[in-house]
């Protein structure tokens, strides 16, 4: 007995602890967006369904076993012929890193399925192989309990990731003792074969009779793919929906992702944890919740938008996996059921990484999850009706279910309808979603700004998420001024109009394109680089519909390159590209989201080599959750850095209030009273923060 639960909980224990492991290895070659992390739980759900339709196939005729054990040993030899070619056998060299941003999503692939997807399709393959020997061996006892085991194994997996090993182990480390445990897993699974091979046992023949006579119906199958897919649905977008505003760590995939396995524990544990009126009325709570939340997002902080968000997903995977539980079929059909589940899981996630991207042009995969979890769960009340409740509860949760269904349609309309009226232009792709939105403003009353009196203002603004990155005026004595976080006296500014080569042949770097504000201050003979890497604002910075003219009206020579900026800089200090920029401008958030690969030690040290001994490096901090003045004057202190601290309040028509940090190697540069009159006294202040490196950052010391 305890060989079937040891076998099966650290199966799911390695399956759960790699995900993140391998993710957080891939993400700064993908430009740390949040689409990385859902394209690695797609590959992994793929691989999941393919480990089960693989156990399924391996147990309807005897003796198929034998090739397991050859794969268990094909996977042996592929863990150490990689351990010896790469520092860990699973962690891949960087000669594997992309060169380019094309097909991103195949590229991960191929990265995850030379590194792990022959080990993690066996470990896949586990529980319901090792469930179905169990009832082989106890014929007269319930299997199940073992699924709510394997899900428990999960949830250590991913909950001892950013608590106990990310924080204390390098990633290659890491990557060798998961290897060293999966050698282990491998051997006890080979045991398992043996053993069942030698000792293979028919089930009592009243047991094999009452099974055959209980065959699953048609609707049977259609629920458990649909249950199970509206709640990948629902992970994925909330996971996307919380990473998008904060940042792309292990730690913010580990939540909805344990939340969503946590709902597996209970729903498979009993259908005691289970009961449709409690979670309806949960349910219905929540969604009212998460729109009130989407409404008022910015005046709620992220620990309350997180708390709601997971809440939602907590419910809604409550309802779906609670009515898989309570949909389940008898043992002889164990293994077609979990097929099923894992199939369900795989379709929600190529949705949402796939068919979401082209058929939507905004973010609206959690409304639309919404609206079709209510009418998945309208249905199944009605199709299976609960035996042990009355007329009048039946018809209570009836209108509370229609109700949630029509309100989240109607709002969810709205939202979308919005979305397509206010925009100019909207567009999706890996990166995110882009929006051109005009705004226009008529004075009553002369505005007089930088010596002009404005009496109307009209401009385009590109919107990345829920943040402006940038806008240009229409009128022409307007469209050459500086804007939203970059005007005069914002931090990069300041450094370029004061830099002591102004005026003679600057060089400037810029991490972070936007719609090109910062090629407004280039003059003849200067020569400004933008590194960008979605395809999709380079093309409207370019002028695309013509909505921004700054990289085409710039005075300076203008290069754009493309791809993840610390990549693209390690790429030219490679190939011996001293770039020796005089200013080198870090503007790189995505929405509120922090790509932590180009905040930390080993990002400085490329920015650093890339910078002129007279240079500055300005780095843009404005941020609604997080508080990243402790995070830069660690790494200054780590540098031997001088610094200073740029609040711009703006002037709230032409600039937006900005926070920016000024960082050289020779103090004299920033001692310039122009920048000096602006930079907020610092004299007392300590970092209590550790120094951020690609193994290490802790987004909590910085919350607001």
């Amino acid at each position: 007995m305890a060989y079937f639960g040891l076998c099966i909980l650290l199966s799911a224990f390695l399956l759960f602890q790699v995900e993140p492991m391998i993710a957080k290895i891939i993400l700064p070659w993908f430009g740390g967006t949040s689409a990385v992390w859902s394209t690695v739980v797609l590959f992994f759900q793929l691989l999941l369904t393919g480990g089960y339709a693989y156990a399924h196939w391996l147990l309807r005729k005897s003796r198929r076993e034998v090739l397991h054990l050859a794969l268990l040993g094909v996977s042996l030899a592929l863990v150490f012929v990689l351990g010896s070619a790469w520092k860990s056998p699973i962690i891949p060299s960087a000669n594997w890193r992309p060169v380019g941003t094309d097909s991103p999503v195949w590229q991960i692939f191929k990265i995850l399925f030379i590194s792990v997807g022959i080990p993690y399709f066996l470990l896949s393959s586990n529980s319901p192989l090792i469930q179905a020997w169990f009832n082989r061996v106890f014929p007269h006892k319930v299997a199940y309990h073992l699924y709510a085991i394997s899900n428990i194994g999960s949830l250590l997996g991913l909950l001892t990731y950013p608590v106990l090993v990310e924080p204390h182990l390098s990633l290659v480390w890491q990557g060798r003792l998961w290897s060293m445990a999966y050698v282990l897993f491998a051997g006890m699974a080979a045991y398992g074969v043996v053993k069942s091979l030698q000792q293979r046992q028919v089930a009592d023949p009243m047991v094999e009779t009452q099974m055959d006579q209980s065959h699953p119906a048609v609707k049977d199958y259609f629920f458990w793919i649909a249950l199970a897919a509206t709640a990948s649905i629902l992970l994925l977008a909330v996971t996307s929906k919380i990473t998008q505003e904060v940042a792309v760590i292990p730690f913010l995939w580990v939540l909805p992702l344990s939340i969503y396995l946590f709902t597996f524990v209970l729903a498979f544990s009993g259908e005691r944890w289970y009961s449709r009126q409690i979670f309806l009325l949960l349910f219905f709570a929540s969604t009212l919740l998460a729109g009130w939340a989407q409404v008022n997002s910015y005046t709620l902080g992220i620990l309350e938008q997180t708390g709601i968000y997971a809440l939602v997903l907590f419910s809604a995977c409550m309802v779906c996996h609670g009515e898989l539980y309570r949909t389940h079929p008898r043992p002889a059909h164990l293994t077609s059921f979990y097929l099923m589940v894992s199939l369900g899981g795989a379709l929600g996630g190529l949705i949402i990484n796939f068919l979401a991207p082209i058929l939507f042009k905004g973010f609206w995969e959690f409304p639309l999850g919404l609206i079709l979890c209510w009418l998945l769960f309208l249905t199944v009340m009605l199709v299976y009706k609960a035996t042990n409740s009355t007329r009048w509860v039946f018809f209570v949760n009836l209108a509370l279910a229609v109700i949630a269904f029509v309100s989240t349609s109607a709002s969810s309309f709205q939202q979308i309808q919005a979305d397509l009226v206010n925009d100019s232009f909207i567009q999706r792709n890996f990166y995110g979603v882009l929006r051109v939105r005009q705004r226009d403003f008529d004075a009553v009353i002369p505005i007089h700004l930088e010596d002009l009196a404005i009496t109307a203002y009209h401009r385009y603004a590109l919107i990345h998420g829920s943040i402006v990155h940038g806008y240009q005026f229409h009128d022409e004595t307007l469209r050459n001024l500086p804007t939203s976080y970059y005007g005069k006296t914002s931090g990069a500014g300041l450094a370029i109009l004061n830099h002591p080569n102004r005026n003679k042949g600057m060089r400037v770097g810029v991490l972070g394109l936007g719609v090109g504000t910062l090629a407004v201050y280039g003059l003849p003979g200067d020569l400004y680089r933008f590194y960008e890497i979605n395809p999709a604002v380079i093309h409207l910075a370019e002028g695309q519909n013509g909505y921004f003219t700054y990289l085409s009206d710039s005075r300076a020579k203008v290069e754009i390159i493309p791809g993840d900026a610390r990549l693209s800089l390690e790429q030219e200090l490679a190939a011996g590209q001293l770039q020796n920029y005089d200013v080198l401008v870090l503007d790189v958030f995505s929405s509120d989201s922090i790509p932590v690969h180009l905040l930390d030690a080993e990002s400085f040290l490329v920015y650093l080599q890339q910078l002129s001994p007279k240079g500055i490096l300005a780095i843009h901090i404005t941020n609604r959750h997080l508080d990243l003045v402790p995070v830069v004057w660690t790494l200054a202190d780590h540098f031997s850095l001088a610094r200073v601290l740029i609040n711009d309040s703006g002037n709230g028509v032409i600039t937006y209030q900005s926070t920016w940090f000024l960082l050289s190697r020779d103090p004299a540069l920033l001692a310039n009273p122009a920048i000096n009159s602006h930079a907020e006294p610092m004299s007392t202040y300590v970092s209590r923060v550790n120094l951020w490196t690609d193994d290490y950052s802790n987004l909590f010391q910085i919350l607001k």
